[in-house]
């Protein structure tokens, strides 16, 4: 059985968090979170970390979309 991932914005949308709230506890722009969010960029090992943290859900269970996708 596959694991559930939610993309990275219902992962904030879940926890309740604008993109600013996101961007103003990782001391990053709002611009890098809707960056992030619609895969232009992706976030360092260590943000996501955070970003997982932040989310109360482990990493795996989130999706990071790629411009790609």
């Amino acid at each position: 059985m596959k694991d559930i991932q939610i993309t990275l914005a219902a992962a904030r949308v879940n926890a309740g968090l604008t993109q600013s709230q996101v961007a103003d506890r990782l001391h990053v722009g709002k611009q890098t979170i809707v960056n992030w969010e619609k895969g232009k960029t992706e976030p360092q090992i260590k943000q996501a970390r955070a970003l997982s943290e932040i989310y109360n859900m482990p990493l795996d269970f989130i999706f990071l979309p790629s411009e790609s996708d």
